[in-house]
């Protein structure tokens, strides 16, 4: 890797966002699968009207897995650089390690879901507010310059 050294601060809180996001996730997951009337988050069943699903089990395992345990392995990826196969074919950032461009998709994949979330309670929370915020936040971070540096591949490790 070229910049193995020192990490930045931006760094430091592209970690935080993740881990903030993916330990929320699995809480909030285990919650939905432990209780799918959704009542022990508060959340009344009438909003799932507009969606295809009669209780939140199944948005409870989504929650837990992909906003959840992905976002940890994501944060895994971002710490310990490993080498991925199955990550470097779903990058076309080339000369950037593949967990960056997996930080990107989180981000992406956050704020879709909390679009498609807000569409089918036909409703708009606070709650909804702030984590399309991280979504945006976790993109925007990836993107500085320092991050972007950092994840940098050298010439030897750089994928065709």
């Amino acid at each position: 890797m070229a910049n193995s050294g020192k990490r930045p601060g931006a760094v430091i809180v592209l970690y935080i966002l993740h881990a903030f996001l993916g330990i929320g996730a699995i809480g909030g997951g285990l919650m939905l699968i432990a209780d799918p009337s959704g009542e022990m988050m508060g959340m009344p069943a009438s909003v799932l009207e507009r969606s295809p699903f009669g209780s939140f089990i199944i948005p409870g395992i989504l929650l837990l897995l992909i906003f959840g345990l992905l976002p940890l392995l994501v944060l895994y990826g971002l710490v310990k650089k490993p080498q991925w196969s199955w990550a470097e074919a779903l990058t076309p950032f080339r000369k950037l390690h593949s967990s960056w461009s997996l930080s990107l998709y989180i981000g992406f994949g956050q704020i879709i879901w909390i679009m498609v979330q807000t569409y089918m309670m036909n409703a708009v929370s606070a709650v909804h507010v702030f984590y399309t915020g991280l979504g945006m936040l976790i993109q925007a971070v990836t993107l500085l310059p320092a991050v972007q540096k950092y994840f940098m591949l050298d010439g030897r490790n750089e994928r065709s």
